[in-house]
């Protein structure tokens, strides 16, 4: 059950449970840089990805809101996305963290992707007052590492599939159902992915001068052999 302001006409809180969650990744527009991207990644032992895009399935039960996130070791890091959920009255647009598992993630993308907590914000926009100008959104995180807090990651929307793109390649065109949530993907970390104590994510709409927050940090828990 996850508490959420949506920013509506009117504004409302709702209280909601999620039955399914998609993690779709490479899901960028331009696939010439994408599949640089890929071989780099294989260079380093990353598992090419079966297709692009690609969707994860993802336990339900990781979707969190928490403000303190907990991971087993050192080897995690956020990545600031874009996220859909599926309520009864439609489409909503969020913002979220897909942490992952580095070191595991050269064994298996989706098992890396099993291991961490998701963590979501507690806004929401309705989808269909953004779509129009979905290219405009910036995407943007904040690291602090060393005690030092920097941006991290930063991108406009353009860069990436449109949600109505992603759906189409997931379930044929049809809308994300009711209780489900679909992550959409990222944009390239500035000076290369690494850990951090803490973690902030934006989403910014300059054409509505609207923008969602969220932060949290990172508590790493021993590795015991």
């Amino acid at each position: 059950m996850l508490t959420f302001t949506c920013e509506g006409k009117p504004p409302k809180t709702i209280e909601a449970t999620f039955t399914s969650l998609i993690v779709a990744g490479w899901t960028g527009r331009d696939t010439a840089a994408l599949e640089h991207h890929i071989g780099e990644l294989a260079a380093l032992g990353v598992p090419r990805p079966s297709t692009v895009p690609v969707f994860y399935r993802t336990s339900v039960n990781g979707l969190t809101q928490t403000d303190r996130l907990e991971v087993l070791g050192p080897d995690t890091s956020g990545e600031v996305e874009p996220v859909l959920f599926g309520l009864d009255d439609g489409l909503w647009l969020g913002l979220g963290s897909d942490h992952t598992d580095r070191k595991a993630e050269t064994m298996g993308i989706a098992l890396s992707k099993q291991l961490c907590g998701k963590v979501v914000g507690t806004a929401l926009w309705p989808l269909s007052d953004v779509a129009a100008h979905w290219d405009r959104l910036v995407i943007r995180s904040y690291a602090t590492i060393d005690g030092k807090r920097s941006l991290y990651q930063e991108g406009a929307l353009a860069s990436m599939r449109t949600p109505q793109d992603l759906l189409s390649r997931y379930n044929g065109g049809e809308r994300l159902k009711p209780g489900a949530v679909m992550f959409c993907g990222t944009v390239g970390a500035i000076g290369g992915i690494r850990p951090a104590s803490r973690f902030e994510m934006e989403l910014e709409d300059p054409v509505l001068n609207l923008k969602m927050t969220h932060g949290y940090d990172v508590a790493l828990l021993p590795v015991v052999q």
